[in-house]
């Protein structure tokens, strides 16, 4: 093949790659924003970046010394965020948090309204029994936000998210979710860290 016909060839490739519309759910914070001021709408965050998996065998609630915590990258990752969504109009949120210090965290750290802990949301990692009514007690609290409430934000874990969604979330990501009028989560937007 002549050298103009394979230049010609790249340059519909880079054409077609950068007119290709991103995946649905793809969004921006502007994106996030609008659809978190939608009734029956929330963002289900996954913690910012703790290296790691799971907690060590000595794990203990009251004792984040005992727990998989934030990295210093994750922290930057966490203010970013909540910057990020600030800078596209997010003025105050309601921040439902699970009690592990990673998640805890990452809430507190976005800065976006305060920080309240939601039992739901802790991780059930190790005990998978807990899925079901966790999933559930999500999805009702998101189900009752009514228009003119606050923005949700609800910080978690891979777990949790999943069992929502069925998305496996990165560290810090957003999955914004709609519950449906019987009671399934439709995935609305993400939004990576």
């Amino acid at each position: 093949m002549h050298a103009s016909a394979f230049l010609r060839l790249g340059f519909l490739a880079l054409l077609l790659a950068v007119a290709a519309p991103r995946p649905a759910e793809a969004a921006d914070a502007g994106q996030v924003v609008q659809l978190l001021d939608l009734p029956r709408h929330a963002a289900l965050m996954r913690h910012a970046t703790a290296p790691g998996t799971g907690d060590p065998d000595h794990f203990r609630l009251d004792d984040c010394t005992t727990q998989r915590n934030l990295s210093e990258a994750g922290r930057a990752e966490a203010r970013e965020t909540g910057r990020l969504l600030r800078t596209a109009g997010l003025a105050d949120a309601a921040v439902l948090t699970s009690r592990w210090c990673r998640a805890a965290d990452t809430a507190r750290e976005m800065d976006l309204g305060k920080v309240e802990p939601f039992p739901p949301l802790d991780s059930f990692f190790r005990d998978r029994s807990r899925e079901d009514a966790a999933r559930r007690d999500i999805l009702a609290r998101i189900a009752d936000r009514k228009a003119g409430d606050p923005p949700l934000i609800m910080v978690s874990h891979q777990v949790n998210i999943t069992a929502v969604t069925g998305i496996f979330p990165a560290s810090g990501e957003i999955v914004v979710v709609e519950v449906l009028q019987d009671g399934t989560a439709a995935v609305r937007a993400r939004l990576s860290p």
